[in-house]
C-alpha cells in the first residue's frame, strides 16, 4: 500500500526544459530522451523516516491550467529553466510564478538551470561517471541565461511572494545549474530541497492533533446521555 506523503514538491516550467529528465536522472539513475508530460506524475521518495511526493508537470499550454492544481499546498516548487534558452527563464515569471498561489504560505521556491552540458562555456563535471557526452560529438550552443539571470528571478519570486529579504534564503544558495543528461548537480538539487523542507514537515506533524480515543471521555458522554431525559 502507497505511504501517505508527508508533503509535495512541484517541478514548474516550460516544454522541453528537462523537468521530466531531471526526475528520472535522480529517482532512476539515467537518463532517457522523454515525450512531453501529459497533465502531471509523481514519485514518491523516502527520506529518511519522511515521504516526499515529487510532481512533474506538463509545460505545455493546453495544460497550462492544471499548474495551480498541482501546486496546491506544495512545501516547495522547482522552476526549472533551459541555460540555453533565455525565454524559458522569462516564460517562469509570465506563465507559471502565478500558478504558485496555491501553494503552502511558506513554500520554498528554488530556480534550476537545466542542460548545462550542451553550452559552450559547460564546466560540468559527470559526478555519476555513467552517460558522460563525448564533445567530439555533441554541437555546443551559446549560454543565454547566466546564474545572475536566475537569482534575479529568484529575488523578484520573493518580492512577489511578500518575503522579506531578512527571512528569505540566500538567493545564491536557491539557484542551480543542472545536467539531467550527465547528471551534474541532479542528486545536489533534489537532496538540498529534501533538506530544506524537512523542518516543514515537523512543523506540520507538531501542528496536527493526535489521533487518539480518550476512552475517559467517551465512557462520560455516555453516562451523561443514559442519565439525560
Amino acid at each position: 500500500m502507497m505511504k501517505k506523503p508527508d508533503l509535495k514538491i512541484v517541478l514548474l516550467g516550460d516544454m522541453n526544459v528537462g523537468k521530466t529528465s531531471l526526475l528520472h536522472r535522480y529517482m532512476e539513475r539515467r537518463f532517457q530522451d522523454t515525450v512531453s508530460t501529459v497533465g502531471g506524475a509523481f514519485y514518491l521518495k523516502q527520506w529518511g523516516p519522511y515521504n516526499i511526493s515529487i510532481w512533474d508537470t506538463a509545460g505545455r499550454e493546453q495544460f497550462h491550467g492544471l499548474g495551480s492544481m498541482y501546486c496546491r499546498s506544495a512545501s516547495a516548487i522547482i522552476l526549472t529553466y533551459d541555460v540555453s534558452n533565455m525565454q524559458s527563464l522569462l516564460e517562469l515569471e509570465e506563465r507559471f510564478l502565478g500558478l504558485t498561489d496555491t501553494a503552502s504560505d511558506d513554500c520554498i521556491f528554488v530556480v534550476v538551470g537545466n542542460k548545462i552540458d550542451l553550452t559552450e562555456d559547460c564546466e560540468a563535471e559527470n559526478d555519476l561517471e555513467v552517460d558522460r557526452p563525448r564533445s567530439s560529438s555533441t554541437s555546443k550552443v551559446r549560454k543565454q541565461v547566466t546564474k545572475e539571470d536566475a537569482i534575479a528571478l529568484y529575488k523578484r519570486i520573493m518580492k512577489y511572494r511578500m518575503v522579506d529579504d531578512s527571512h528569505a534564503p540566500a538567493a545564491e544558495k536557491m539557484c542551480f545549474e543542472s545536467s539531467a543528461k550527465t547528471g551534474y548537480n541532479v542528486d545536489v538539487l533534489f537532496e538540498s530541497v529534501f533538506n530544506m523542507v524537512i523542518p516543514l514537515i515537523v512543523k506540520k506533524r507538531a501542528n496536527e492533533p493526535y489521533d487518539t480515543v480518550n476512552l475517559a471521555q467517551i465512557s462520560r458522554e455516555k453516562q451523561t446521555k443514559k442519565g439525560c431525559c
